[in-house]
């Protein structure tokens, strides 16, 4: 299940991850920011009100100290089948995302990317650490910790207040 891996890692900030065309990235980048962390899928039913709000709470927050890292999976009933730029495309076309779109990962089983196990680490779900779904959330605070976990149906703008509050604004 992957939950028997060692998480040695401290914060978010020390992994390294691919872009959709395959670039490492260090996620240190991301130090001082406020993190949402979202699993997508662009034939996921629950696509186009997460990758609308997505873009509206990164077009109101972005400048304010939000980042949104999209990590593309194909492991929920193959609603991500084609390539991570295939999926960066679609995202940035159809929805105007401005945020970071990662190469396709898997969040569950023995093949989970690191920074997946990670969060699921510091913050389990309904159903322990496994990913229910696509659309699952990780908010994480300016120095790399997680500060919450929201389940595939907590639409984006519902947690506005809680990324609000991480980043200090009224």
């Amino acid at each position: 299940m992957g939950a028997s891996q060692s998480v040695s890692e401290k914060s978010i900030h020390e992994f390294l991850v691919k872009d959709a065309r395959g670039k490492e990235v260090s996620l240190n980048t991301f130090r001082g920011k406020v993190v949402l962390v979202v699993n997508v899928a662009s034939k996921c039913g629950f696509a186009d009100a997460n990758y609308t709000q997505l873009t509206q709470l990164y077009s109101t927050y972005k400048d304010k100290g939000l980042e949104i890292l999209a990590f593309p999976c194909n492991q929920f009933l193959k609603k991500e089948p084609g390539t991570s730029q295939e999926a960066q495309d679609f995202a940035c076309t159809r929805y105007k995302a401005e945020y970071p779109i990662f190469e396709k990962i898997r969040v569950n089983g023995p093949e989970t990317a690191p920074i997946y196990t990670f969060l699921k680490a510091q913050k389990s779900g309904i159903l322990g650490s496994r990913i229910k779904w696509n659309f699952t959330k990780f908010l994480v605070d300016e120095e790399g910790h997680v500060i919450q976990r929201y389940s595939p149906t907590t639409e984006p703008l519902s947690i506005e207040n809680d990324i609000k509050k991480a980043l200090g604004v009224a």
